[in-house]
């Protein structure tokens, strides 16, 4: 499994290394300010662009329903138009 590690240093404490070589997870450090470099941001944008922009959910539990929802939607609907077209958009980098 690979990682990326937004402005991540293990040099002050060793037990993100000693994690992830136990775990078999291979850190790909980006820098602090290169969010762009890591693909799951694509996929966050769409997250938020779909189910989080514009809202006031009255609590937390309905937040998460509604994260909920639109991930049991992106799996069904992986090849819709509008979200590849975002996420390709997200991509360029």
């Amino acid at each position: 499994m690979l990682l990326a590690a937004d402005g991540l240093s293990n040099n002050k404490d060793q037990r993100v290394g000693e994690w992830a070589a136990a775990n078999n997870v291979e850190l790909a450090y980006t820098p602090f300010y290169g969010s762009w470099l890591n693909r799951i941001e694509a996929q966050l944008q769409a997250l938020r662009y779909f189910a989080l922009d514009g809202t006031d959910h009255p609590t937390h539990h309905a937040q998460a329903r509604m994260i909920s929802r639109y991930i049991r939607w992106r799996n069904t609907n992986a090849r819709n138009r509008q979200l590849t077209e975002l996420i390709n958009r997200a991509n360029v980098a």
